[in-house]
């Protein structure tokens, strides 16, 4: 207890003697001026920090950014506001400056329904005053009833300009790299293809290649018509005309002309009618001349203007795409239906054709 006693006494002197010294010591004077050194030098460090997040993200998107600093300030501004409206747009006039917010009117009318009367300008002044350090705006201004007007920095523009033109468009990181599906033109493979399947096999090549450069594991499929109704018709077709297919290859030179007598005897003839759906039950029971009659008919769009004749073309377009026929569904629904068999769960489940 002595010794506490005493230390307390010579600290109390010593604190009773720095408050009268008429001049601070050399030493002291020196630790200052080498503490606000280093705070000048600790805030030089922060704000290059602040300009290489900008910088290194090329492709940062302003609106974003912007939105980021508004809501901000306006959360400082309006803390008990929930959810305050947030408008951050590109402004249509460069004389009122790069950028726009618009919340402070909309801020109003929230402040208004809960019986909060207030100016939007005088929202706009809080909004400004509260904005953030930030290395995007040089300035703002305040117009109209309470329209902000933003300016951007220079030195920004340029670091985004310099970095595009250096390093080209950049996309954003993916958090988490998911799979995207794109189905294309699924062309019946009796007929030849025309002008719309190949506008929406380029839409959908466009649309793989985006997903691609942003990051996306991307699946190209292409659900070829090859089984149903049609091959039915065909088939039927094929065994009036080429009685013998199953050991003569049958001459035929257009599949386009030949679908098109098909088609007509379809929906004339009755009879032919039913005989088309008869091919088409036995084609799907794997019946092996039905297999072989469809076989042949696809080697004919193979070798003519059907759409498997442009399989290869479309192979390149699509960056090796996946063609997918009937009989690829046909073996993958087996995968399926055998595991529910041996559960018992097959007589809840209707396979429709």
């Amino acid at each position: 207890y002595f010794i506490n006693e005493c230390e307390i006494q010579c600290l109390s002197a010593e604190v009773e003697s720095l408050g009268r010294a008429p001049v601070a010591s050399a030493r002291l004077l020196e630790l200052k001026e080498e503490n606000s050194r280093l705070k000048y030098r600790i805030n030089v460090l922060k704000r290059s920090l602040q300009e290489d997040d900008v910088s290194n993200d090329a492709m940062t998107n302003i609106v974003v950014a912007l939105q980021h600093v508004f809501a901000t300030a306006i959360t400082s501004a309006f803390p008990d506001l929930s959810r305050p409206p947030l408008a951050v747009s590109p402004n249509q006039q460069a004389r009122f400056g790069d950028y726009q917010c618009n919340s402070a009117m909309a801020i109003a009318q929230m402040m208004k329904a809960k019986g909060m009367k207030t100016n939007p300008r005088e929202i706009a002044e809080q909004i400004v005053r509260h904005l953030p350090h930030n290395q995007l705006i040089h300035n703002t201004e305040i117009s109209g009833p309470g329209f902000i007007n933003v300016f951007l920095k220079k030195s920004f523009v340029t670091r985004a300009v310099s970095s595009l033109l250096m390093n080209g468009v950049r996309p954003p990181t993916l958090r988490r790299r998911k799979k995207v599906v794109v189905d294309f033109s699924s062309p019946n493979i009796a007929k030849e293809m025309h002008v719309g399947h190949l506008r929406s096999t380029i839409i959908g090549e466009s649309l793989c290649r985006l997903f691609e450069f942003l990051g996306y594991d991307v699946v190209r499929l292409n659900h070829v018509g090859d089984w149903g109704t049609q091959f039915g018709m065909l088939i039927a077709h094929l065994q009036d005309q080429f009685p013998d297919y199953l050991s003569v290859s049958p001459p035929i030179a257009d599949l386009q002309a030949f679908y098109k007598e098909s088609k007509k005897r379809f929906d004339e003839d009755e009879d032919f009618k039913k005989r088309a759906y008869s091919c088409v039950v036995r084609l799907q029971s794997k019946e092996p001349n039905f297999i072989r009659a469809w076989t042949l008919i696809c080697d004919v769009s193979r070798k003519g203007d059907g759409p498997l004749r442009a399989e290869p073309v479309c192979a390149n377009l699509l960056n090796e795409g996946v063609l997918v026929t009937f009989a690829t569904y046909l073996q993958s629904l087996v995968k399926v239906f055998v595991p529910l068999e041996l559960f018992d769960l097959l007589p809840h489940f209707r396979l429709q054709t």
